[in-house]
Protein backbone atom coordinates (compact mmCIF):
# COMPACT_ATOMS: atom_id res chain seq x y z
CA UNK A 1 0.00 0.00 0.00
CA UNK A 2 1.38 3.40 -0.98
CA UNK A 3 2.11 5.91 1.74
CA UNK A 4 0.75 9.42 2.04
CA UNK A 5 4.10 10.79 0.87
CA UNK A 6 4.03 8.49 -2.18
CA UNK A 7 0.52 9.53 -3.14
CA UNK A 8 1.32 13.22 -2.69
CA UNK A 9 4.45 12.91 -4.85
CA UNK A 10 2.54 10.98 -7.53
CA UNK A 11 -0.19 13.62 -7.76
CA UNK A 12 2.37 16.43 -7.80
CA UNK A 13 4.12 14.69 -10.69
CA UNK A 14 0.86 14.31 -12.61
CA UNK A 15 0.03 17.98 -12.03
CA UNK A 16 3.46 18.99 -13.35
CA UNK A 17 3.00 16.79 -16.43
CA UNK A 18 -0.44 18.26 -17.17
CA UNK A 19 0.84 21.81 -16.66
CA UNK A 20 3.67 21.23 -19.13
CA UNK A 21 1.23 19.74 -21.65
CA UNK A 22 -0.88 22.89 -21.29
CA UNK A 23 2.15 25.14 -21.77
CA UNK A 24 1.93 26.30 -18.17
CA UNK A 25 4.24 26.24 -15.16
CA UNK A 26 3.25 24.02 -12.21
CA UNK A 27 3.84 26.95 -9.88
CA UNK A 28 0.77 28.64 -11.41
CA UNK A 29 -1.40 25.95 -9.80
CA UNK A 30 -2.38 25.71 -6.13
CA UNK A 31 -3.20 22.23 -4.89
CA UNK A 32 -5.72 22.20 -2.06
CA UNK A 33 -5.71 18.85 -0.27
CA UNK A 34 -9.27 18.11 0.81
CA UNK A 35 -9.23 16.25 4.13
CA UNK A 36 -12.94 15.61 4.73
CA UNK A 37 -13.42 12.90 7.38
CA UNK A 38 -9.65 12.42 7.67
CA UNK A 39 -8.09 12.59 11.16
CA UNK A 40 -6.21 15.62 12.39
CA UNK A 41 -3.04 13.52 12.52
CA UNK A 42 -3.16 13.04 8.74
CA UNK A 43 -3.43 16.80 8.21
CA UNK A 44 -0.42 17.29 10.47
CA UNK A 45 1.48 14.72 8.39
CA UNK A 46 0.56 16.60 5.23
CA UNK A 47 1.91 19.78 6.79
CA UNK A 48 5.17 17.98 7.58
CA UNK A 49 5.35 16.99 3.89
CA UNK A 50 5.11 20.64 2.85
CA UNK A 51 1.39 21.01 2.18
CA UNK A 52 0.04 24.43 3.15
CA UNK A 53 -3.39 24.58 1.50
CA UNK A 54 -6.05 22.34 3.06
CA UNK A 55 -9.74 22.12 2.18
CA UNK A 56 -12.79 21.09 4.18
CA UNK A 57 -16.46 20.66 3.26
CA UNK A 58 -18.10 20.83 6.68
CA UNK A 59 -17.86 23.78 9.03
CA UNK A 60 -17.82 21.90 12.32
CA UNK A 61 -15.00 19.61 11.17
CA UNK A 62 -13.04 22.45 9.61
CA UNK A 63 -13.35 24.65 12.69
CA UNK A 64 -12.08 21.90 14.99
CA UNK A 65 -9.13 20.99 12.77
CA UNK A 66 -8.13 24.62 12.24
CA UNK A 67 -8.10 25.17 16.00
CA UNK A 68 -6.15 21.98 16.73
CA UNK A 69 -3.52 22.73 14.07
CA UNK A 70 -3.31 26.50 14.51
CA UNK A 71 0.46 26.49 14.87
CA UNK A 72 1.26 24.80 11.54
CA UNK A 73 0.77 27.77 9.21
CA UNK A 74 -1.95 26.10 7.15
CA UNK A 75 -4.30 27.98 4.83
CA UNK A 76 -7.82 26.63 5.24
CA UNK A 77 -10.14 26.62 2.24
CA UNK A 78 -13.86 26.08 2.75
CA UNK A 79 -15.03 24.15 -0.32
CA UNK A 80 -18.49 22.83 0.64
CA UNK A 81 -21.92 24.39 0.51
CA UNK A 82 -22.16 27.02 3.23
CA UNK A 83 -25.20 27.92 5.27
CA UNK A 84 -25.58 31.67 5.73
CA UNK A 85 -25.91 31.30 9.50
CA UNK A 86 -22.44 29.69 9.62
CA UNK A 87 -20.79 32.31 7.42
CA UNK A 88 -19.24 34.50 10.11
CA UNK A 89 -17.84 31.47 11.93
CA UNK A 90 -16.22 30.22 8.72
CA UNK A 91 -14.68 33.65 8.12
CA UNK A 92 -12.85 33.27 11.43
CA UNK A 93 -10.54 30.50 10.18
CA UNK A 94 -10.86 30.31 6.39
CA UNK A 95 -8.34 31.94 4.08
CA UNK A 96 -10.71 31.35 1.16
CA UNK A 97 -14.34 30.36 0.61
CA UNK A 98 -14.93 28.55 -2.68
CA UNK A 99 -18.71 28.21 -2.59
CA UNK A 100 -20.27 31.67 -2.72
CA UNK A 101 -23.44 31.06 -4.71
CA UNK A 102 -26.22 33.44 -3.61
CA UNK A 103 -26.84 36.97 -2.49
CA UNK A 104 -27.93 36.04 1.03
CA UNK A 105 -24.58 34.35 1.62
CA UNK A 106 -22.72 37.38 0.29
CA UNK A 107 -24.57 39.53 2.83
CA UNK A 108 -23.82 37.07 5.63
CA UNK A 109 -20.12 37.29 4.77
CA UNK A 110 -20.11 41.11 4.77
CA UNK A 111 -17.51 42.51 7.17
CA UNK A 112 -15.61 45.71 7.89
CA UNK A 113 -12.67 43.59 9.03
CA UNK A 114 -9.97 42.00 6.85
CA UNK A 115 -11.13 40.61 3.51
CA UNK A 116 -11.48 36.91 2.88
CA UNK A 117 -10.77 35.48 -0.57
CA UNK A 118 -13.83 34.05 -2.27
CA UNK A 119 -14.83 32.21 -5.41
CA UNK A 120 -18.28 32.37 -6.97
CA UNK A 121 -19.51 28.83 -7.53
CA UNK A 122 -21.21 28.13 -10.86
CA UNK A 123 -23.71 25.29 -11.22
CA UNK A 124 -23.00 23.39 -14.45
CA UNK A 125 -26.11 21.22 -14.11
CA UNK A 126 -29.86 21.74 -14.18
CA UNK A 127 -30.13 20.59 -10.56
CA UNK A 128 -30.30 23.49 -8.05
CA UNK A 129 -29.42 21.17 -5.16
CA UNK A 130 -25.91 20.75 -6.56
CA UNK A 131 -25.01 24.25 -5.37
CA UNK A 132 -23.81 27.17 -7.42
CA UNK A 133 -25.38 30.06 -9.26
CA UNK A 134 -26.90 29.42 -12.68
CA UNK A 135 -24.82 30.95 -15.50
CA UNK A 136 -27.52 33.48 -16.32
CA UNK A 137 -27.32 34.82 -12.77
CA UNK A 138 -23.54 35.02 -12.67
CA UNK A 139 -22.88 38.70 -13.41
CA UNK A 140 -25.40 40.07 -10.87
CA UNK A 141 -23.89 37.88 -8.15
CA UNK A 142 -20.36 38.93 -9.10
CA UNK A 143 -21.40 42.59 -8.91
CA UNK A 144 -22.89 41.95 -5.48
CA UNK A 145 -19.60 40.44 -4.28
CA UNK A 146 -17.61 43.35 -5.69
CA UNK A 147 -19.82 45.84 -3.85
CA UNK A 148 -19.61 44.03 -0.50
CA UNK A 149 -16.91 44.96 2.02
CA UNK A 150 -14.86 42.13 3.44
CA UNK A 151 -14.82 39.98 0.28
CA UNK A 152 -12.01 39.69 -2.26
CA UNK A 153 -13.24 38.01 -5.43
CA UNK A 154 -10.59 35.64 -6.80
CA UNK A 155 -12.60 33.98 -9.57
CA UNK A 156 -14.96 31.08 -10.20
CA UNK A 157 -15.40 27.60 -8.78
CA UNK A 158 -17.19 24.65 -10.36
CA UNK A 159 -17.66 20.90 -10.09
CA UNK A 160 -17.82 18.96 -13.35
CA UNK A 161 -21.13 17.10 -13.80
CA UNK A 162 -20.90 13.32 -13.47
CA UNK A 163 -22.91 12.63 -16.62
CA UNK A 164 -20.69 14.39 -19.16
CA UNK A 165 -16.97 14.55 -20.01
CA UNK A 166 -15.08 16.84 -17.67
CA UNK A 167 -13.02 18.85 -20.12
CA UNK A 168 -15.92 20.44 -22.07
CA UNK A 169 -17.53 21.33 -18.73
CA UNK A 170 -14.34 23.03 -17.59
CA UNK A 171 -14.11 24.81 -20.94
CA UNK A 172 -17.54 26.32 -20.20
CA UNK A 173 -16.22 27.61 -16.88
CA UNK A 174 -13.27 29.19 -18.65
CA UNK A 175 -15.66 31.02 -21.00
CA UNK A 176 -17.76 32.14 -18.05
CA UNK A 177 -14.58 33.44 -16.42
CA UNK A 178 -13.91 35.58 -19.49
CA UNK A 179 -17.37 37.08 -19.04
CA UNK A 180 -16.70 37.81 -15.38
CA UNK A 181 -13.39 39.49 -16.14
CA UNK A 182 -15.19 42.17 -18.13
CA UNK A 183 -16.54 43.51 -14.84
CA UNK A 184 -13.88 42.11 -12.49
CA UNK A 185 -10.56 42.10 -14.37
CA UNK A 186 -8.59 40.70 -11.44
CA UNK A 187 -10.93 37.71 -10.91
CA UNK A 188 -8.83 35.36 -13.00
CA UNK A 189 -8.64 32.29 -10.74
CA UNK A 190 -10.44 29.03 -11.55
CA UNK A 191 -11.08 26.56 -8.74
CA UNK A 192 -11.89 23.34 -10.58
CA UNK A 193 -10.56 19.83 -10.83
CA UNK A 194 -10.69 17.00 -8.30
CA UNK A 195 -9.00 13.63 -7.87
CA UNK A 196 -10.50 12.10 -11.01
CA UNK A 197 -10.41 15.06 -13.40
CA UNK A 198 -7.65 17.46 -12.38
CA UNK A 199 -5.69 16.89 -15.60
CA UNK A 200 -8.64 18.07 -17.71
CA UNK A 201 -9.07 21.06 -15.40
CA UNK A 202 -5.42 22.07 -15.77
CA UNK A 203 -5.70 21.86 -19.55
CA UNK A 204 -8.60 24.33 -19.36
CA UNK A 205 -6.81 26.80 -17.10
CA UNK A 206 -7.48 25.70 -13.52
CA UNK A 207 -5.46 27.65 -10.96
CA UNK A 208 -6.76 25.87 -7.85
CA UNK A 209 -7.30 22.10 -7.64
CA UNK A 210 -9.35 20.47 -4.87
CA UNK A 211 -7.87 17.00 -4.49
CA UNK A 212 -8.88 14.55 -1.78
CA UNK A 213 -8.66 10.77 -2.06
CA UNK A 214 -5.92 10.69 -4.71
CA UNK A 215 -3.63 12.11 -2.00
CA UNK A 216 -5.24 11.17 1.31
CA UNK A 217 -6.45 7.69 0.37
CA UNK A 218 -9.97 6.45 0.96
CA UNK A 219 -11.98 8.40 3.48
CA UNK A 220 -12.88 6.83 6.80
CA UNK A 221 -16.59 6.48 7.47
CA UNK A 222 -18.19 9.71 8.67
CA UNK A 223 -18.57 9.91 12.40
Amino acid sequence: MSTLADRLASVQGSIADAARDAGRHPREITTIVVTKFQPTALVAELAALGVRDVGENRHQEAQAKAAALAGLGLRWHFVGQLQSRKARQVRAYAAAIHSVDRGSLVEALRSDEASVDCFVQVNLTDHPARGGVAPDGLEPLVEHVLATPGLQLRGLMAVAPLDEPARPAFARVRLLSERVQRIAPDATALSMGMSHDFREAILEGATHLRIGTAITGNRPEAG
